[in-house]
């Protein structure tokens, strides 16, 4: 298998003087095409700042990340853009649902946006309501759905543009264990079925069970 994600020596502080913040202290890991990867560490490990630094939310002072072939710390505002509607989706613990408009409506927003016509992207957002188990919800709005139904939704909407690689930060952690459980099983499914990578950040040990590899990280750093 080829490395779809290759960072080398990332750091990133926040602050300056004797306030800096060492978020991130030279991380160095690959992530293999098709896998599905599990970052582990308490809260303040440096975890999201990582997750932020690989999707090009935000940049290291130090380092590079490459993301199927595009160096990210080298890319403009435009290039950036184009890496996060076509190759790089998230899945976030809050959800991030849009409260007005239903689940298919939801699904379908990445691809209203990238213009894709109508028939298409009714036939992709119907696909992945039933690849998710809510086939029979695509009229309901997000305050009518439990918050494991809303995850999906969630999910379900960051498959929609076919990304590359799916960057789940604590995806569980609003819900229940017995909800969360069928949530990460949910995204164990999508990596198989779907030939998305994965990298999700998570505390929960039945996540780090269902993952190709762990990797662990603790005051910025990583035991790849």
């Amino acid at each position: 298998m080829t490395a779809l994600v290759s960072v080398r020596g990332v750091h990133r502080r926040f602050g300056s003087g004797p306030s800096t913040v060492h978020a991130l202290r030279g991380v160095s890991f690959d992530v293999e095409a098709g896998s599905m990867v599990a970052l582990v560490g308490r809260s303040g490990s440096g975890k999201t700042t990582l997750l932020n630094v690989v999707g090009g939310l935000d940049r290291p002072d130090e380092g590079s990340v490459v993301v199927d072939g595009d160096e990210v710390t080298g890319l403009g505002e435009d290039g950036l853009s184009r890496l996060r509607r076509e190759k790089v989706s998230y899945v976030f613990q809050t959800f991030g649902l849009i409260p007005v408009l239903s689940a298919a409506e939801n699904v379908g927003a990445p691809l209203r946006l990238a213009r894709t016509p109508a028939a298409d992207r009714e036939k992709r957002v119907a696909l992945l309501l039933e690849l998710v188990g809510l086939s029979g919800h695509a009229a309901q709005r997000p305050g009518e759905m439990s918050g494991g139904q809303q995850q999906r939704v969630a999910i379900a909407r960051a498959l929609a543009a076919s990304p590359r690689l799916l960057i789940a930060d604590e995806p569980t952690g609003q819900l229940d264990a017995e909800t969360g459980r069928s949530v990460m099983a949910l995204l164990r499914a999508v990596v198989e079925s779907e030939g998305v990578t994965a990298l999700v950040s998570t505390h929960d040990p039945v996540m780090m069970a269902l993952a190709d590899r762990v990797i662990r990280i603790s005051d910025g750093q990583v035991d790849a």
